[in-house]
């Protein structure tokens, strides 16, 4: 039953929500403490076969908090649900210990196979920022983080973060492994998008090939040969475009 649990419960929001002033607090005005409360107990009748009634606690944990937790799914200790309004949790999630899961987070599913593994699994420690929708039976690896609105769709390796939609690995794993705590999935500053990378790497050939072209055009004027006129990207559009992306 729900109760075993309720002391490292109060204990992990205080640690983790610096807005917590005080135990009473946390006890009758944190709805992810509630709706963990009532789907420990939803979840203890679903095992053993009152599925009715877990699923009856589970709707009126859902009108009290605004948190939908299949009583099916399976959550570990110390599970931080901060804010916690809009999310979804599937029926064959399963959540680690010490997991944050922050606002309108949907753990879904993207099978109809009654009886399959069809919601993903967070291994101990994953962060999962606001908004993000994690789809498939598919794993996130300890201590992974998923940035706030990202699509995954896709299982997301240990220590890594994945952005985006659909979301991609960004940043250091080994690095990322070794952070504090990160509030909704933020990576350590001078952590580098790779398609960003990847886009900055294209503009440098770009602005090398345009030196070349007018090294070269600027050579043939000499030597008397019309070119005639030709639209190229200035170095200042490129510029431009830099801009945009490092922002």
């Amino acid at each position: 039953m729900p109760f075993p649990h309720l002391k490292e419960d109060i204990q992990t929001i205080r640690l983790k929500d610096p807005a917590a002033r005080s135990t009473w607090e946390v006890l009758t005005c944190y709805p992810g403490l509630h709706a963990l409360f009532f789907h420990r107990m939803a979840h203890a009748l679903w095992l053993n076969r009152f599925h009715w009634l877990a699923r009856l606690v589970s709707h009126f944990s859902r009108w009290m908090t605004g948190i939908e937790i299949h009583p099916g799914a399976t959550v570990g200790r110390r599970v931080f649900i901060d804010h916690g309004m809009g999310i979804v949790i599937g029926e064959t999630a399963e959540i680690g210990d010490d997991c944050t899961i922050y606002q309108g987070v949907t753990l879904g599913g993207t099978s109809l196979t009654r009886g399959a593994k069809r919601h993903p699994t967070l291994e101990a420690g994953v962060i999962i920022g606001a908004g993000a929708k994690v789809l498939g039976g598919f794993t996130i690896g300890a201590g992974a983080k998923v940035g706030s609105n990202a699509v995954v769709v896709k299982p997301v390796p240990a220590g890594a973060t994945a952005v985006g939609n659909p979301a991609h690995i960004v940043g250091n794993r080994d690095v990322a492994a070794k952070e504090e705590f990160s509030a909704y999935g933020v990576s350590v500053a001078g952590d580098d998008d790779p398609i960003v990378q990847a886009l900055n790497n294209l503009l440098a050939h770009l602005e090398k090939s345009e030196a070349e072209y007018r090294d070269m055009r600027a050579r043939l004027v000499l030597a008397g040969i019309d070119c005639g006129a030709a639209q190229r990207a200035t170095s200042t559009e490129i510029a431009q475009i830099r801009e945009l992306l490092n922002k």
